[in-house]
């Protein structure tokens, strides 16, 4: 009801109420009269019993809201108190370390094992090194003197097929090989010494020092009674642009560019074949080592311009004792940060319930 319409009613009872003596036309009016002044008591009583019945509304639902929240934070205090148990972590953990070791592998740093010795004494048999993979993604190339690990350009490797076993274990090792924890069948890399890159001219003749571009080098990193090329000398070979001439350190127990000359690829390795550059010995920690350039590419003027029994065996992705294994080790205190988040939280909820 609106102010005016409460006024209109007052005034009529008022008239009433004066013309009631006067006789019967007065009764109307008195009645009329005590219903308009009524009215606003009437209509408070009304506003009061209304009032009263939202507020015990309004009661009710407060009092159902508090015990909603206080049920609520009493959930919440269960669920912070209740700690997920180890074992319903470790799924997180190898997961994590998986796809850790996976994204290592493909972009940064790859294990590899060395099967043969090739390349003694510079690297022995079963020593692990770790591959740069970052670097060529931004268009870095090998360079003479570095010790790159490539793809078999073809025919360079004589692997004899792995008898398979049942389809289970296959697929476990398909798998595991995906990410780096084994090697995978797929995989024929090589380990060598860039000696020349595109571009370059190599003479390796017998009773003489290689030379590239005509400046002999000096190589102290041969295998001990190893000759430059005595043992398959080549004569002069120009290599192509995108493309490298590789050596082994133990030249005479290495199937390297100089024994592929006379088949496709003329012995040169492309660049993409390429798949890093080895820059540590990383296993065991007793040959612990960097390997860096040598000296003697360093010399000015060098940038201008028969199979043994066994040969070569393919260098192999190390297990888990290198960058998987520190995929693993940063995946555990991700799982113990989050234990030790979740269990600080919990702590801070309760605090706030008792204050």
């Amino acid at each position: 009801m609106s102010i005016e319409e409460s006024a209109g009613s007052t005034g009529s009872g008022e008239a009433g109420a004066g013309t009631g003596p006067a006789g019967g036309p007065g009764a109307p009016g008195g009645a009329v009269g005590p219903v308009g002044l009524a009215a606003p008591d009437a209509l408070g009583k009304a506003d009061e019993a209304g009032a009263g019945g939202a507020g015990g509304t309004d009661g009710e639902d407060t009092a159902g809201a508090a015990d909603g929240t206080g049920e609520g934070d009493g959930g919440s205090r269960k669920a912070a108190k209740k700690k997920r148990p180890l074992w319903q972590e470790l799924p997180i953990l190898i997961g994590i370390a998986l796809v850790l070791s996976l994204g290592i592998k493909t972009f940064f740093v790859q294990a590899f094992s060395i099967p043969s010795g090739s390349m003694q004494h510079t690297l022995e048999k079963n020593d692990r090194v770790l591959v740069d993979k970052l670097t060529p993604w931004f268009g870095a190339e090998p360079e003479r003197g570095e010790v790159v690990v490539f793809k078999d350009p073809g025919g360079w490797l004589d692997v004899l097929p792995r008898q398979k076993g049942n389809g289970l274990v296959e697929g476990v090792r398909t798998v595991l090989g995906a990410v780096g924890l084994l090697p995978s069948d797929n995989e024929k890399d090589l380990i060598k010494r860039v000696i020349a890159v595109g571009g370059d001219t190599v003479e390796c003749r017998q009773g003489s020092p290689v030379k590239v571009n005509g400046v002999a080098l000096d190589e102290p990193y041969l295998f001990p009674g190893a000759t430059p090329c005595d043992d398959a000398p080549v004569g002069v070979v120009t290599v192509p642009e995108d493309h490298l001439w590789v050596m082994g350190d133990h030249r005479n127990d290495s199937r390297d560019s100089r024994f592929h000359v006379n088949e496709p690829g003329g012995g040169f390795v492309p660049v993409k074949n390429v798949i890093g550059r080895a820059f540590v010995i990383a296993w065991p920690l007793s040959r612990w080592d960097t390997l860096p350039v040598p000296d003697t590419f360093d010399q000015k003027g060098l940038a201008s311009g028969a199979a043994l029994p066994g040969g070569d065996r393919p260098v192999e992705p190390a297990g888990p004792a290198a960058p998987e294994a520190a995929a693993l080790a940063a995946a555990v205190p991700f799982v113990l940060w989050r234990r030790r988040r979740a269990e600080r939280a919990g702590d801070d909820r309760a605090g706030d319930d008792r204050s």
